[in-house]
């Protein structure tokens, strides 16, 4: 009998997106890579660019600081971004992001209109600092005339405590936290996508 030759298991899905991050941040190119991701996803990407900057700042963590900068910078210009989106293109191009991008709905944007009208700049700081899904308030900030300077005041307070909370606190902690993550990666994934979803739900349940 020929001896059979033991496998190792393929790795699942988000393994290999773990994988493939983390080899994109030690390439010369991870802070573009970290600049276009921010920017994208503060009016339509999906995916935060916190699954970047985690392994910028492992890679090198004496640049903490410069990381979460850039990462807050083009966030905020994605942000403004999303607010033009809102103010000229919407009729055009709100049944695209209705129909394609998560978080979408007629319900969510009457409550985000509501929460405008109520709060304002704390309104655009908590989607910005927590997991609700800072694209759809950018955009309806641009479609219910939210004035400009109080998104970019608001988006520089949240996502600057956001970013430079999460590189220093990697900072801190250093090599060991990634021994962390690798070790119970399968349940941070699992945790930041309920996160994800519960930054949904809030905009519907709320209030």
């Amino acid at each position: 009998m020929k001896e059979e030759v033991a496998q190792s298991p393929k790795p699942n899905f988000l393994r290999r997106i773990y994988d493939w991050i983390i080899a994109w941040a030690e390439t010369p190119y991870g802070l573009w890579a970290l600049a276009i991701l921010s920017f994208a996803e503060s009016s339509f990407f999906p995916i935060p660019p916190d699954v970047l900057l985690i392994p910028l700042v492992f890679c090198d963590p004496k640049r903490w600081w410069k990381i979460a900068g850039i990462c807050t910078l083009f966030s905020v210009l994605g942000g403004i971004l999303g607010w033009w989106i809102g103010y000229f293109a919407w009729d055009n191009l709100k049944d695209f992001f209705y129909a394609y991008i998560p978080g979408f709905t007629h319900e969510h944007f009457d409550y985000v209109q509501n929460l405008y009208q109520e709060y304002g700049f704390m309104a655009v700081l908590g989607a910005a600092f927590t997991p609700i899904p800072y694209k759809i308030f950018t955009i309806a900030a641009g479609v219910f005339d939210l004035n400009l300077i109080t998104l970019i005041l608001a988006s520089l307070v949240g996502r600057g405590g956001r970013f430079f909370l999460v590189g220093f606190i990697i900072y801190l902690i250093g090599p060991k936290a990634k021994e962390w993550i690798d070790k119970y990666f399968n349940l941070i994934a699992t945790l930041f996508f309920i996160l994800l979803l519960t930054g949904f739900a809030a905009i519907k349940f709320i209030g």
